[in-house]
């Protein structure tokens, strides 16, 4: 950048919630049945900075957590309030897509205007829904109530890229649903990659392994590439639920440890095979 750089964002990862348990044929297409696989974890995440504040992704409440068998550690507007954020006061946020897992609890969020690509919301709407594979992830109550924001005029469609701020775009990537997307930020280190679904985990994007989640396997593959190209470097993207995250950045503070990272740090080495 040059010395007409933007104000960099400090940028942060809030862990809400966990699913322990999994195999590797969970977390990857063609893992191996019987080989131990990563948790996941759940995040929301915090774009924030002098002049602008964005949250990105809204999590999933305690209905969800129970009808999906995931452990709600705290809900999402908890977790921002740890950081003094104040979710009926946040004007904006991203929502990557619509699964249950990063667009339900709207409501808390009386206030903001909500960012998402048209190709998402036609996916999430459409005749891909007739199809119980696809349609799983997404919780229809999240999505009525989506659209009854898009009716109040809280929506703000998007179609590819788009800047929002200096310093902070959307970039969308498909694969793992209709219309993903995922955001760049620009960050003291430099661009960072929120890869939110493009890349559950390392080993994803790493190993070049497709998430079984999945509406088309040819765009996630080539988020891949995307993701690499738009970040400083495999050390500057973060994947969407890997619980490596909490480890490898520095918390917020002593009290957030586990809790609450800051992604404007550098991390610690990536693990071998997950580049």
């Amino acid at each position: 950048m040059t010395a007409s750089a933007p104000e960099p964002f400090e940028l942060f990862a809030i862990r809400y919630a966990n699913h322990p348990g999994r195999r590797a044929s969970d977390n990857a297409i063609g893992g191996d049945l019987h080989e131990s696989a990563s948790d996941l974890d759940y995040f929301v995440w915090v774009a924030r900075r002098s002049d602008r504040t964005f949250v990105i992704d809204t999590g999933f409440d305690s209905g969800q957590a129970a009808a999906r068998g995931r452990d709600l550690i705290r809900t999402p507007r908890q977790g921002l309030a740890l950081l003094g954020i104040d979710a009926a006061q946040v004007d904006e946020v991203v929502l990557t897509h619509l699964h249950y897992d990063h667009a339900g609890t709207l409501s808390d969020f009386p206030r903001a205007c909500f960012h998402v690509q048209d190709s998402e919301v036609a996916y999430a709407t459409g005749r891909c829904m007739c199809h119980g594979f696809l349609r799983h992830p997404y919780h229809v109550e999240d999505v009525v109530s989506f659209v009854r924001h898009v009716y109040a005029g809280r929506v703000a469609f998007h179609d590819g890229t788009v800047e929002l701020a200096d310093g902070l775009t959307l970039h969308r990537v498909g694969g793992h649903t209709g219309g993903l997307q995922v955001v760049r930020v620009w960050t003291k280190r430099g661009w960072v990659v929120v890869a939110s679904d493009a890349s559950h985990l390392y080993m994803n994007k790493g190993r070049q392994a497709p998430f079984p989640a999945v509406h088309h396997v040819g765009e996630m593959l080539e988020a891949f590439r995307t993701i690499d190209r738009l970040a400083a470097s495999p050390r500057h993207v973060v994947p969407g639920h890997d619980p490596l995250v909490m480890q490898l950045y520095p918390p917020v503070s002593a009290e957030l440890a586990g809790i609450a990272v800051r992604l404007d740090e550098m991390p610690r080495d990536l693990p071998g095979g997950s580049r």
